[in-house]
Formats: C-alpha cells, structure tokens, sequence
C-alpha cells in the first residue's frame, strides 16, 4: 500500500513532498522519543508521532521511513517542513489521537488489502 492510499481513506492532509506518495508502506511504527524510534523502526515504515520540531525529519531519513503522520491537529514547524522536502520526506497532518490512527491504518492493511 502508498501513502497516497492512506490519505485517501483516511482523510490525511498531506504537508509536503506529494512527488512522493506513492512511496511503498511496509509497515509502521508510533511513538515520540527519537531514541526508541531510531532503534526500533525500520526502513519502509510509516512514522506517527505527535513531534512537529526538525529532527523527526533527521530521523525519518536515517531510518528511510516513508513518510511521517503527525497527529492530533499538531502542525508542524516552518523548518520541518523545509527539512522535510529537502529530504524528500512527506510529513501529512490527521486530526485524531495516535492510538486511534493507528488502529485505522492496521485495520487498512490487514484487511482492505
């Protein structure tokens, strides 16, 4: 599954880099400590965070995640956006909680497949 099918069915606003949604999905990971993330995520994952400051952007690309979801209306700085398309990294908005958004996503790539 891409990117741009998740903003589809989940009506996600899509920030920056949209030359890149048709990024492959291969998996996912949620959390908010850089530390965990870099250690614990994999290449090909969709990032869902709730931090909007430039080094999501640093992690994301070390990490060669597809793209990252920040949520709960969160909007993310002048300066991760601008990272973010320097680095080729879509950042997209949803408004709902991590824990909702996750669900939803699971739900999509399990069973809508």
């Amino acid at each position: 599954m891409t990117l741009d099918f998740f903003i589809e069915k989940l009506d996600l606003k899509c920030k920056c880099c949209w030359e890149n949604l048709k990024k492959e999905i291969t998996g996912g990971y949620a959390g908010d400590l850089l530390s965990d993330v870099m250690a614990n995520s994999k290449k090909g994952d969709l990032w869902i965070t709730r931090q909007v400051h430039q080094n999501i952007v640093a992690v994301a690309s070390l990490k060669e995640h597809a793209g990252i979801i920040i949520v709960q209306d969160a909007r993310p700085e002048k300066e991760t956006l601008e990272k973010a398309q320097d680095e080729g990294i879509p950042i997209i908005l949803s408004s709902l909680p991590a824990f909702e958004l996750v669900g939803k996503i699971y739900h999509l790539m399990h069973h809508d497949a």
